[in-house]
């Protein structure tokens, strides 16, 4: 699999809500990094938080309309969104994957987080 077909496997898996494909497709030192550089490593603590995430926006959703891949460096831009608290949301999106031996070994999100943390702020 090049690492263009393992990015898109990637975010197949995340639009299907798929831990354990996002799992499969991940190395064992897999670090995620958000939009505010917090950091989360390994597999068990990213499949943890894939399902919390995946459980507050039921319907979370990304699109990476372009993608170019250069060896094993993807970066994409696009789209992503979802509904949270009964309130839709989405947002410009990009992404950076690092890809070794077809797994993903890490997910940067570059994003505008302030539609879902007005959201989340309505909670308080």
């Amino acid at each position: 699999m090049t690492s263009a077909e393992t990015f898109t496997s990637f975010a197949t898996a995340i639009n299907q809500h798929d831990i354990e494909a996002l799992a499969a497709l991940m190395t064992p030192d897999h670090v995620f990094i958000d939009a505010r550089d917090q950091r989360v490593q390994g597999v068990e603590p990213m499949k943890a938080g894939w399902r919390g995430y995946f459980e507050m926006c039921p319907d979370y959703w990304i699109r990476p309309n372009d993608v170019v891949a250069d060896g094993g460096v993807v970066l994409a831009a696009g789209e992503a969104g979802g509904t949270i608290d009964a309130t839709p949301w989405h947002t410009p999106a990009a992404w950076k994957a690092l890809v070794r031996d077809g797994k993903v070994t890490e997910w940067r999100v570059f994003a505008d987080n302030k539609p879902v943390l007005d959201i989340l702020a309505r909670r308080r």
